[in-house]
């Protein structure tokens, strides 16, 4: 079997950008954003100062988070190790984007869908390389089946010390390293300054990359080894990949605007080139929409308990609590279309479903739980037994949890971010619905003005840890 990799010699490497401008030419990849681009670093004190450069994109795991988040399989793993996706399934979640740690994937700004590296699949199909490899003069890039021991990048691997980006989060990349240093490859040993080389494109990514056109974008100095290089390589290769070189070098030569190479005046290691940040993914939509579903599941789930208790909850009560369910359930559901980038698609998330993502198992339990409320209206308009009401909280309080809490599972699936890290999330998510839940139904069922104060505060302390919770791991750097 096929298992399809990369691995980008840093011995060799010299920054030059004719892959970032190779895929960009392949794929026609929307101005402000990249499926392949190269990070520079430059270390030491001049005149001893150095550069460093490192050439990231799709990783193609063998445990590829993005496709278990995916909620409708718009991204796959195909039988030979790519990482490929599908723009017709998907519905602009931007959950993979939350999952992958090596920040590779990025919304089209032009179709409201996500991208990233596909390996060139039409080339591969055809028995071509990647454009990037076919393009790079130093020969920096290899691609190749890892596991053919014969193949040139499974030598390479085995016959060099090679390294990957981020091991620690399990999801085996099959894109290694050699000469990989450490304050390259890891995004904690550099800070984001806002300062460097096409730094001002920070204003023209993810959801604004439409806006990019706006910003004059300067690059490296149009080096003329770099030149010659790739013009030896074009006059070596097949006229298919020599017409990607030829393009290539055309658009090379447009892009440059003889920006010259600077020292660093640190002892530090500095970036100096770097993919613009892409910001918040998930906003205010999605902090407003866990305070939102956890009013509606916690107010239901706090009447349910109490009726179970023995405490009386009169008809006026049960209908105040099935009302306030299914207005803010429904302001729930405006709140998760809002934020695809494609909601005109939502319904793929449930007629499409990938069940390993926990945004579609929540789908289904808000349902479930929408479903209960409309049944306990039902007894309500239809005058049955009160006993009925207490055979719907049985079903209705689990599934008024899990309406509150899921969310919690759907982060930890987001392995980019440090949501996945923390143990306690469920538990914290599980606590806030039951707070939420008494601020209102407390108050509801035992009128006092202490109750309704402490019942406001506790509802505005919720909604901005909420967004706490939400935005600032989204502030750390991935790359």
């Amino acid at each position: 079997m096929v298992n399809y990799g990369f691995v980008i010699d840093n011995r060799t490497c010299i920054g030059c950008h004719a892959c970032t401008v190779a895929c960009k030419s392949e794929h026609d990849v929307a101005i402000g954003v990249n499926r392949t681009y190269v990070k520079y670093i430059e270390k030491g004190e001049f005149p001893n100062s150095t550069r460093e450069f490192s050439v990231h994109r799709c990783n193609h795991c063998e445990d590829s988070p993005c496709t278990t988040i995916c909620p409708t399989t718009a991204l796959f793993t195909r039988e030979d190790g790519i990482v490929d996706f599908d723009d017709e399934r998907c519905i602009g979640c931007k959950s993979c984007m939350q999952a992958c740690p090596y920040d590779a994937l990025y919304i089209d700004p032009n179709n409201g869908t996500a991208a990233k590296c596909n390996y060139c699949v039409h080339r591969i199909e055809n028995s071509y390389e990647p454009a990037c490899v076919v393009v790079c003069p130093t020969q920096s890039i290899i691609s190749g089946d890892l596991d053919d021991p014969l193949s040139n990048i499974s030598k390479l691997v085995s016959e060099n010390k090679t390294t990957v980006r981020k091991p620690e989060a399990g999801t085996k990349p099959n894109l290694f390293y050699i000469k990989g240093s450490e304050v390259m490859l890891d995004p904690s040993a550099t800070e984001r300054t806002g300062s460097g080389m096409w730094s001002e494109q920070a204003a023209g990514v993810g959801h604004y990359a439409k806006y990019a056109h706006e910003k004059s974008g300067a690059s490296d100095t149009h080096s003329m080894i770099v030149q010659l290089a790739l013009q030896r390589k074009s006059e070596e290769s097949n006229p298919r990949d020599r017409a990607v070189i030829n393009d290539v070098m055309d658009k090379l030569a447009e892009r440059n605007a003889g920006m010259a190479p600077h020292a660093n005046q640190s002892s530090s290691a500095k970036r100096v080139y770097d993919q613009p940040s892409k910001g918040i993914l998930w906003g205010w939509e999605v902090s407003a929409y866990i305070w939102t579903k956890g009013i509606a599941s916690g107010t239901y789930l706090i009447a349910a308990l109490m009726m179970l208790m023995g405490v009386e909850v009169t008809q006026t009560q049960w209908w105040a609590v099935i009302i306030i369910g299914f207005v803010f359930l429904g302001i729930t559901g405006v709140l998760l279309i809002l934020d695809l980038d494609r909601p005109t698609r939502f319904l793929y998330v449930m007629l499409r479903p990938n069940w390993s993502s926990w945004l579609v198992k929540g789908a289904y339990i808000l349902a479930g739980f929408g479903g209960v409320l409309a049944a306990s209206a039902g007894v309500l308009i239809l005058g049955l037994d009160a006993n009925y009401l207490t055979y719907l909280a049985y079903a209705g309080i689990p599934l008024s949890l899990l309406t509150g809490v899921y969310t919690a599972w759907l982060l930890q699936q987001a392995k980019g971010r440090s949501w996945s890290n923390d143990k306690m999330l469920p538990t914290k998510f599980l606590l806030e619905t039951i707070a939420i839940g008494s601020a209102v139904a407390v108050p509801l069922l035992m009128p006092s003005v202490v109750n309704a104060i402490i019942g406001g505060l506790v509802l505005s302390v919720a909604f901005f840890h909420g967004k706490h919770v939400v935005l600032n791991p989204q502030m750390e750097t991935l790359v």
